[in-house]
């Protein structure tokens, strides 16, 4: 059998990993270091578990399913293997909301195990109630597990935009007394979770599963798909902190280390999403958004402005003739699986002396880091990727800014209209370089569902189409 002192040792080398691997998905140039960091402390977490499981099956010191165990191992690990194989790009955030909520309902799962037999997990003999520190730690871990599943099932709907369900579309869905519902729904979960504490009764411990389920639902419905990179992140901090309530319950250092690691990494990377976003992080907790209102222009409002539009010829000649480019990539370039295109573009414009650069927003894409990871896929040089803070005032002296699939996060309405409901967001300043080339499959608006000026500006050409066959046509015209 496996000593408990081998197994802290495994768990403290484990959860070292993990914290290596934050550190190194800090910057694009050391994030396959920590992945490998990442991938490499889980896997030791895994196999220490696996080993504790087995010793204490042989030893007979518990009463466990090992075949359950490793044929979960098992099934787990194909799925995972599968699922990360046949993955696309564009289908990255749906993936990481799936993720979330398996995450979630893991915790809900192991709570009610550990409330029916808490024995079997070494937490207090036979016939014994549970100590009311660690039913407070269930109850934690619970209705954080369950509003996390929940949510994350609607995040998921809301990312896919393909289901004709009204929960799972990208439009915000309010209704009167949304946030009095809330709130009543939260006391009565709080209250049912003191009385579980109290007591260890089943009643009171099914009532606030089902009403954070519930709950969780409620909070994520009134979010728009202009805000999912923050949700996905802020769910991510949930699914952390609902697998450290558990580990606690269960004395699990290994739980309780990744657990934090998770939740608080999470918690500060959707601070920064609000920040780059101008919303408060504390509305997005509370399920605030998506019913901002403003008198910012609304795309399809029944007004017909006219572009001006011109080919990938024509764009191609503005750009070979230019001094410098920066591109700037959004959703639309991950939609037409253009990256590799776009790469072999900026390499041509290299060769004949342009100077290329990309700008990538804090929340371009559907979920934090989309844009980074595109350009990496294609392996894109790091060193001509810029954050929006150090690009910004590079834009003024840009010759040609292309920009690809992006929309509110190039709107000038958030600096220059204080009506607009976007009004104060950070935004790429595309709008001051000498020449704007945007490329849309139409004129339909972004998320936030509102008109971009930097359209029709004398200086903004428009090519619609396809990314990826607009860009293969000016790779032909550079040639």
């Amino acid at each position: 059998m496996i000593s408990l002192n081998l197994v802290t040792l495994l768990y403290l080398i484990a959860s070292v990993c993990f914290i290596q691997a934050l550190k190194g998905l800090s910057h694009p140039t050391t994030s396959r270091l920590g992945n490998a960091f990442g991938m490499a402390g889980m896997a030791i977490a895994v196999l220490t578990t696996a080993a504790l499981i087995i010793g204490l099956a042989r030893s007979g010191t518990a009463t466990i399913g090992l075949g359950w165990v490793l044929l979960g191992l098992l099934v787990g690990g194909s799925v995972g293997t599968l699922m990360a194989r046949r993955v696309e790009m564009t289908k990255m955030p749906e993936l990481v909301a799936f993720m979330h909520s398996m995450i979630g309902l893991a915790a809900v799962a192991i709570a009610v195990a550990v409330v029916a037999e808490p024995h079997a997990f070494g937490i207090v003999p036979a016939g014994m109630l549970i100590p009311t520190g660690n039913r407070f730690e269930l109850f934690i871990g619970t209705f954080v597990g369950a509003i996390t599943f929940s949510g994350s099932v609607i995040a998921f709907g809301k990312l896919s935009g393909k289901y004709k369900f009204r929960l799972f579309q990208g439009a915000p869905v309010v209704f009167p007394g949304q946030h009095m519902l809330n709130l009543a729904l939260a006391l009565v979960m709080l209250g049912c979770g003191l009385w579980f504490m109290l007591t260890q009764d089943w009643t009171p411990f099914i009532i606030m599963t089902l009403v954070a389920f519930v709950l969780g639902v409620l909070i994520i419905i009134p979010i728009g798909g202009a805000d999912m990179p923050v949700v996905v992140s802020m769910l991510n901090s949930y699914s952390g902190w609902a697998a450290a309530g558990i580990g606690f319950s269960l004395n699990n250092p290994m739980l309780i280390i990744a657990g934090s690691l998770v939740g608080s990494s999470g918690a500060i990377l959707s601070y920064i999403m609000c920040k780059a976003m101008n919303r408060s992080f504390f509305n997005v907790i509370l399920g605030g958004f998506g019913g901002q209102s403003g008198g910012g222009a609304a795309a399809g409002d029944g007004q017909q402005r006219s572009v001006k539009s011109g080919s990938a010829d024509d764009a191609a000649f503005l750009m070979t003739n230019a001094e410098s480019v920066t591109i700037v990539p959004g959703y639309g370039l991950a939609v037409a699986r253009a990256q590799h295109a776009l790469k072999e573009l900026a390499t041509k414009l290299t060769e004949r002396g342009v100077t290329v650069k990309y700008a990538i927003h804090p929340v371009a894409g559907r979920m934090p880091g989309h844009m980074n990871v595109l350009l990496a896929e294609a392996e894109v040089p790091y060193d001509q990727v810029f954050e929006m803070d150090d690009i910004n005032s590079e834009f003024a002296q840009t010759d040609v800014v292309l920009v690809l699939g992006a929309n509110d996060v190039v709107n000038p309405a958030a600096k220059n209209d204080p009506t607009s409901p976007i009004a104060g967001m950070p935004i790429l300043e595309a709008y001051k370089a000498r020449t704007v080339i945007v490329n849309k499959r139409s004129m339909a608006s972004g998320y936030a569902g509102l008109d971009n000026e930097l359209f029709y500006m004398d200086r903004t050409m428009m090519v619609f189409g396809d990314a990826k066959k607009v860009i293969e046509d000016m790779v032909k015209a550079v040639e």
